[in-house]
């Protein structure tokens, strides 16, 4: 048995909170250099370059990429091995109370959803916690922005729709999302399980780097003919049209009712953030 305390966990939070906000993962960046080198019409291509030198600036000088510094999504893999010491839940709290006011990040959560107050905190954090073998713990800060978020979306497909049901679903979210987003976006899509499984199968993708496609070949080649068609709309960066509309997506399915087909898609923007650590 290993013993992880709760001042560990807020420490770690702190830094990741920090670092998701300011330096994107190398999946996106990659991506966005890719994506604007290749952009043949000239105002997304201008636009593309805007949104890298704010992604550079951001990076030198240790500021958020994006004013919207999200409502912070904790994932952690905790191993069934590890015994937290303290209050597990008040210790990620914490960490995002200092992270986001040590890091002078916005904070953006109200303590109920029709009264509207802000916390002044950007707590309470969501929290995520999946057991797994081992003496490991592993989390990941994912703070999401809202005005992606918004335009997510959760449909229960009959099975007869299938797999073109599904598509149509995506491209029907991206067209009706247009610039609100912030394009150039990045999808997860989560297929299967139930109505609120499948909404977390959608959240969970957006982890996954976009560079690695599903280890499942058939979702593997959706993925990439979903990519090229979500491109051949048209709606470009910020809408202003072009071929970039979408840098990646990412699919994670489960298992199902014989008589459901659950299809979630979480949307986000360029500057999807996330930042890992290991305890």
């Amino acid at each position: 048995m290993r013993t992880v305390t709760s001042s560990a966990i807020t420490e770690v939070i702190a830094q990741l909170c920090v670092q998701a906000n300011t330096k994107l993962p190398a999946d996106i960046v990659a991506a966005l250099d890719r994506d604007r080198k290749a952009e043949p019409w000239p105002l997304a291509q201008e636009t593309l370059n805007l949104l890298w030198d704010n992604m550079e600036l951001a990076g030198e000088k240790n500021l958020p990429v994006c004013q919207d510094t999200g409502m912070a999504c904790v994932f952690v893999e905790l191993g069934q091995e590890v015994h937290i010491e303290g209050n597990f839940e008040e210790a990620i709290h914490e960490g995002i109370r200092r992270g986001y006011g040590e890091g002078y990040l916005r904070k953006s959560i109200v303590g109920d959803p029709l009264r509207r107050v802000n916390t002044g905190d950007n707590t309470p954090a969501a929290i995520t916690l999946r057991l797994v073998p081992g003496d490991g713990c592993t989390i990941t800060v994912a703070p999401k922005g809202f005005g992606s978020e918004n335009m997510s979306r959760l449909g229960m497909l009959k099975p007869a729709d299938g797999v073109e049901g599904v598509k149509n679903f995506v491209l029907e979210t991206v067209r009706l999302a247009g610039p609100n987003p912030c394009p150039p976006i990045v999808l997860g899509i989560g297929v299967g399980g139930s109505f609120d499984k499948v909404a977390y199968l959608a959240k969970h993708a957006l982890l996954r780097p976009i560079d690695q496609p599903n280890p499942d070949p058939f979702y593997a080649d959706l993925e990439r003919g979903l990519l090229e068609e979500i491109n051949a709309l048209g709606i470009g960066p910020q809408g202003f049209g072009g071929k970039t509309t979408c840098l990646g997506l990412s699919i994670e399915a489960a298992p199902t009712h014989v008589a459901g087909l659950p299809v979630a898609i979480n949307v986000s923007c360029h500057v999807t953030r996330r930042a890992t650590a290991e305890l």
